[in-house]
């Protein structure tokens, strides 16, 4: 053949003799190549790879990585060390076969772990449930179900607790045998598959069925057959685990690998007990096809008796039937919920399930809804003695305990400003100054509470009042009695209508026949404050406060209708010294009134500023971000300055600068918390704002604004020299703008007295929206009633 072809022949020397031998051509040679290559490629990876799992899984295969042995323990030079051996698995609860278990070890595999409360599906309620629901108006739990919630980890593993001496001993269970004197051995010992032990320099011994309990005395005895003179200790080390099975109406039904030491309550913790559709009272522990036990749940919730619990052996079953009948407790019981009936179960047993009734439970009788014949409800009522306790409840049953009503009987009740208000016994005849025998009745704990938080200083806890704190806290404690009218509220027998019957309860008090009225059982008397019901200002008692250069300053309860020239001309007049067109009058309701204007004002800014700050953002270029940014700073700066100011509540008297005596002061009559403060004649004006020297500057006669900012620098660059202003010692306020015009040169002019205060703004660079909100600083903070301090703080 040809080169061409698969193959080709060609004669060549083979010991010294020309023979014909056969090749393959290069194209036949480059296939071949490649056929090997794809066949060790796709067969000798897998290969590759199970010999590597194999090494990694078999601890015997050569080469393989295998866990270090443990180390044996320490013994003494004549003890037998301990031979190296597989390391028990500690026993625990779970529902794995050991089959299993040991497969899913020998392989590798990792166990994902148990599903959380959340993730199992919840399940659904009883018909029952939802039935009771609808005829109640709520919802009640399955009696008994809470128990098994987030528990089964509470009860394993049960290898760290003590064993019991009637433990059987069995196989695999581990025995650690310590022996001195005439033989020495330190073992651990493993019952095998035929119940028995090796102990090395002794024997073999049959230990299975023998109890802990005896076990030491059973080695004594066997080991004193071939040593003399020598002592024993034998405990138990890990023990063995068995496999049970958990069917019927379980929450988690299954075989579970458990300790030897659990019990059947252990099991139906770890198995997640009943479900809602099986049985807490007839729970069974078959063994052999043979009932060992049945288990009432209920015994070990409401009376802690366990004495029905047994021991569980490998093999062993636990079955739950179905629910058995359902009644459902509501109302006034311990514990509202839906029970479950044994046979002839009676109303008196359910209720001690339930706890009991309730402390106002009603005790005649509960009501029972029942299903007859499975066809028609009827509703009965069973009474709460003797014989209605006996009868027999009913598959179905719904019964309810009634509350007892909160009705008083024989009782009036006193409320309002009362010093302890309440129910009280009424007895016939009983009138009103029976219930409130003196006025001091009438003095509220609230009062003494506010008079002795006077007698301590809270920084010592000293018992002593203060200069400051004695100024400060002259004052109404609390508001005061309403002596003129009180109320009594009686509600008709006939037509169960209210009624309102007033009286006075000064004369009442008194023993005033026609205002000291007959009470009736069940009237509501109620004492009303003068801060309740507010009565006429003549009525009202008022403190007011003077102070300064007044010849005797202090605290003074003004005389119904009194006014402010009356009080002062009352108490002696004025100081030679006092400066009457500073005097400084404030109002409690005036300052109310003046900040909620004021907040009104700032809030209304703010939102001028972000909707002016939304808008510049939204028009802006990009290039003009950081401009924008500024500015709306600068304006948000400025909305936070003006909401910390508070306002005085000053109110302006309107008195002339020469005025010296208390005929100058207003005819203006006095409210409670008022306050005067008359200073002494000021030696200052005050130039405050963007000017170039913040301060005061003596008072001269006949000096002028322009004068006193000539003093102070001027304005600065950045001051609005359009919108300065004057605060005057009166508090009322005189601005430039008020004199624009042909007589614009008259602010400049404007003489001042001392105690004055001249402030210029700042330009605003805040924006369209808050130069249009701030137009007018003298009217805006004049009429809030700001002080020149806190005005000066904007324009810092």
């Amino acid at each position: 053949m040809s080169e061409g072809g698969l193959m080709f022949r060609r004669r060549t020397n083979v010991s010294g003799l020309r023979r014909p031998i056969s090749y393959l051509s290069d194209r036949t040679r480059r296939l071949v190549l490649r056929v090997a290559i794809l066949s060790a490629f796709f067969l000798g990876i897998p290969a590759f790879v199970c010999a590597q799992s194999q090494e990694t899984q078999n601890p015997l295969f050569p080469g393989a990585q295998a866990e270090p042995p443990e180390q044996p323990a320490q013994t003494s030079p004549g003890s037998i060390p301990v031979p190296q051996r597989q390391p028990v698995v500690t026993p625990r609860i779970t529902n794995v076969t050991p089959a299993q278990e040991i497969a899913e070890q020998g392989q590798g595999l990792k166990k994902k772990p148990p599903k959380t409360e959340a993730e199992v599906q919840a399940e659904p309620d009883l018909e029952f449930q939802q039935f009771a629901e609808n005829s109640l108006g709520i919802k009640l739990p399955i009696f008994g179900q809470n128990l098994f919630e987030n528990v089964p980890s509470t009860f394993a593993p049960l290898d760290r607790v003590q064993v019991p001496p009637d433990y059987i001993i069995g196989p695999d269970d581990e025995l650690l045998i310590r022996t001195w004197g005439q033989v020495d051995v330190n073992w651990q010992a493993v019952v095998d598959r035929t119940g028995t032990i090796y102990i090395p320099k002794v024997g073999t011994f049959s230990v299975a069925g023998v109890r802990y309990a005896d076990l030491q005395n059973y080695l004594q005895v066997e080991i004193g057959r071939i040593y003399k003179n020598f002592q024993l200790s034998v405990s138990l080390g890990r023990l063995r685990s068995m496999q049970v099975f958990v069917v019927g109406q379980a929450k988690r039904p299954g075989s579970y690998t458990i300790s030897s030491l659990s019990s059947l309550v252990d099991a139906l913790f770890a198995s997640g007990g009943s479900s809602k559709r099986g049985s807490m009272r007839r729970i069974e522990l078959k063994r052999d096809g043979k009932i060992v036990t049945s288990f009432d749940l209920y015994d070990l919730i409401t009376k802690g008796d366990k004495s029905k619990d047994a021991k569980l052996e490998a093999g062993d079953v636990i079955y739950i039937p179905p629910v058995g009948p359902l009644v459902a407790l509501a109302g006034s019981v311990n514990t509202p919920a839906i029970y479950e009936l044994q046979e002839k179960d009676t109303l008196g047993e359910a209720i001690a399930h339930a706890g009991g009734l309730t402390n106002t439970a009603r005790g005649g009788h509960a009501v029972v809804e029942r299903i007859e014949n499975r066809q028609i409800r009827e509703t009965d009522e069973f009474p709460l003695d003797q014989e209605g306790l006996a009868r027999e409840l009913h598959d179905g049953d719904v019964v309810r305990f009634l509350p007892i009503s909160p009705r008083f009987e024989k009782t009036v009740t006193l409320r309002g400003n009362v010093a302890v208000p309440g129910h009280y016994p009424w007895h016939e005849g009983m009138r009103v100054h029976d219930l409130i025998p003196e006025r001091n009745f009438l003095v509220t704990d609230e009062y003494w509470r506010r008079q002795n938080q006077l007698a301590v200083t809270p920084q010592t806890a000293e018992t002593r009042i203060g200069q400051a704190e004695l100024k400060n806290d002259v004052k109404r404690v609390a508001a005061e009695i309403n002596w003129q009218y009180a109320v009594i509220q009686r509600i008709d027998p006939q037509d169960l209508s209210s009624h309102l019957v007033p009286f006075n309860l000064g004369k009442a008090i008194e023993g005033d026949p026609e205002q000291n009225l007959v009470l009736q059982a069940g009237d509501v008397v109620t004492i009303f404050s003068q801060a309740d019901i507010q009565v006429p200002i003549g009525q009202q008692s008022k403190f007011v406060h003077v102070e300064g250069e007044v010849k005797q300053a202090g605290v003074y309860q003004v005389q119904p209708g009194e006014t402010l020239r009356h009080l002062v001309t009352r108490i002696g007049g004025l100081t030679p010294q006092a400066y009457l067109y500073g005097a400084d009058f404030t109002r409690e309701s005036t300052r109310a009134e003046q900040q909620q204007r004021l907040d009104e004002y700032v809030n209304d800014l703010s939102r001028s500023v972000q909707r002016n700050t939304a808008a510049n953002a939204y028009l802006a270029d990009t290039s003009d971000t950081a401009l924008v940014k500024a500015e709306s700073d600068a304006q948000q700066n400025l909305v936070e300055k003006m909401r910390r100011l508070k306002s005085t509540g000053r109110i302006v008297l309107e008195i002339k600068p020469t005025a010296t005596g208390t005929e100058a002061l207003p005819e203006l009559v006095l409210e409670d918390g008022d306050r005067l403060l008359v200073p002494f004649r000021p030696a200052t004006v005050g130039v405050i704002g963007s000017v170039y020297d913040n301060g005061a500057f003596v008072f001269k006669p006949g000096k002028t604004v322009a004068d006193y900012l000539r003093l102070a620098g001027g304005a600065r660059r950045d001051g609005d020299k359009g919108r300065e202003f004057v605060i005057r010692a009166d508090g009322s306020t005189v601005s430039r703008q008020q004199h624009r015009g042909f007589i614009s040169l008259n602010f400049d002019t404007l003489r001042l007295m001392p105690g004055d205060t001249i402030v210029v703004p700042e330009k605003l660079r805040t924006g369209a929206a808050a130069r249009a909100a701030l137009r007018d600083w003298a009217t805006i903070l004049g009429q809030l009633g700001l002080a020149a301090g806190g005005i000066g703080t904007i324009f810092r």
